[in-house]
């Protein structure tokens, strides 16, 4: 885009308004603020857009950098430190799982791997491929040289006799 000066801030007004409100209105919390950052970024490209030189770059990299840092202007006009009250704290509860949720989540794992292991090689090669890996079926088939079809039937069987091991039924 050719820009000129300052004449011209309705044409970039009106070409870059709803591109640049949405880039601001994803790194702000909520509408108002995102408001008044973008008018605060169009107020500072008329302030320098008779700095603008079109040989230098751009000119949407030029205005994307303003919008950037109007932002963080804004990040940097709250302050780096949010202070919250202790209770609020206190009575967020925790991320970590308890302790009971981790052993059980720590027995299921071991279970599983005793598990795995009784199943037959090809087996635990799809299974391994399927699940830990997140290949499709389409990916396993080239790479072992079966059917997409064959590998699906694998991974059901396989699945299935896992099941039936996890619960006891076969050994």
């Amino acid at each position: 885009m050719q820009v000129s000066g300052p004449q011209d801030i309705g044409l970039v007004y009106d070409r870059f308004f709803r591109r640049v409100y949405n880039y601001v209105r994803y790194r702000v919390p909520d509408q108002a603020t995102a408001e008044d950052v973008t008018a605060q970024v169009f107020e500072k490209v008329l302030d320098k857009l008779g700095t603008y030189k079109s040989k230098a770059g751009p000119f949407e990299p030029w205005l994307f950098a303003i919008a950037r840092n109007a932002v963080h202007d804004h990040y940097r006009s709250l302050g780096w430190r949010r202070w919250l009250s202790l209770d609020a704290v206190l009575e967020r509860p925790s991320q970590d799982p308890t302790p009971e949720e981790a052993l059980a989540k720590d027995e299921g794992l071991a279970g599983l791997t005793a598990g795995l292991a009784k199943l037959g090689g090809r087996e635990r090669e799809i299974l391994g491929l399927k699940f830990g890996a997140g290949l499709g079926n389409s990916e396993i088939a080239s790479m072992e040289g079966l059917s997409e079809s064959n590998v699906g039937v694998i991974v059901f069987r396989g699945l299935k006799k896992l099941k039936g091991i996890m619960k006891g039924e076969t050994a």
